[in-house]
């Protein structure tokens, strides 16, 4: 009984060290602040809604590259640290920056909430097809660069408008949704203090949960692949080591299966924003290849 009695204190003792000694998140992205940047108010339709946004114009003669962005899940504002970081870089570096409002969020209409992937999508092809007719601006390439859930809905993008002439994918997952949502939803529990072995005996309980909420109906069953495999244009896929939030090694192996010319980079300790650990700030590798890869799939 005495050595039951110490067996199940000590197994008390190790399951508690992860909470005792909970390891803290990672530090909010730093970025630039809207108010620093140049940009002009846009409007345009995606069929009957109207969508507001910024494009950010470079201070050099054109014509330039145009990138549209493509947001993440959730909602979005415009002083995103994230979203600036990149338009603010590529601006600087002689590329136009085309950021769209989310719908429902800022100026534009509608609601992302009720929005599945392919309709998110065509707002981005919308946007696009803005940029293509534009009077006063003329840009030598146009393409998308999805962010996060973004990534998604690039490739869509992509498939939906013959105008795109290339595709970025940062921190985007390639796998099923249902395979996304297991992975984020492990490292989830796991930040809550406990064992990784143990976050993965609860995922599937918890994402079950997740799966019959109203937010998911719009994402379930989506899988970006075949979207991927239709693809035709230079592409960049971008992941950041140790992302809470992808499937990194998963996402890369199944871009992979389709033995495309494609630029695959994984970033070592960027996390979810490819940031670097300590100034917390989008890493300079990635913004270089970045750059270097717009500029080439315009040659």
């Amino acid at each position: 009984m005495h050595v039951m009695l110490v067996g199940l204190l000590l197994l008390l003792v190790v399951l508690a060290i992860p909470f005792i000694w909970k390891p803290e998140g990672r530090p909010p992205l730093n970025g630039p602040a809207l108010d620093d940047l140049t940009y002009r108010e846009i409007a345009f339709e995606s069929g009957e809604l109207r969508m507001g946004g910024m494009l950010f114009l470079p201070d050099v003669p054109g014509p330039h590259p145009l990138t549209v962005l493509i947001h993440g899940s959730g909602p979005s504002s415009r002083d995103s640290a994230w979203y600036l970081s990149i338009a603010d870089h590529l601006q600087r570096n002689g590329i136009a920056v085309l950021l769209p409002d989310k719908r429902g969020c800022e100026q534009s209409e509608g609601d992302w909430r009720t929005a599945s992937l392919p309709e998110l999508a065509e707002d981005t092809v919308a946007a696009v097809a803005y940029g293509a007719r534009l009077d006063d601006a003329a840009f030598s390439t146009i393409g998308v660069m999805g962010l996060s859930q973004g990534g998604w809905i690039a490739p869509v993008a992509a498939t939906l408008n013959p105008e795109v002439d290339f595709v970025v994918s940062m921190s985007g997952a390639a796998v099923p949704t249902d395979e996304q949502l297991l992975h984020e939803e492990i490292h989830s529990i796991e930040r809550m203090g406990t064992y990784h072995f143990v976050a993965r005996l609860l995922a599937p309980l918890s994402t079950a949960r997740l799966r019959r909420m109203d937010f998911w109906a719009p994402l379930a069953g989506f899988d970006p692949l075949p979207y991927w495999r239709e693809v035709d244009v230079p592409v960049f896929l971008a992941f950041g080591g140790g992302d809470p939030s992808v499937p990194v090694a998963a996402s890369a192996e199944r871009i992979e299966s389709l033995d495309r010319d494609w630029l695959v980079e994984v970033y070592p300790d960027g996390g979810h924003g490819i940031s670097d650990p300590v100034t917390q700030r989008v890493q300079e590798a990635f913004l270089a290849d970045l750059v270097d890869f717009i500029a080439r799939a315009g040659s």
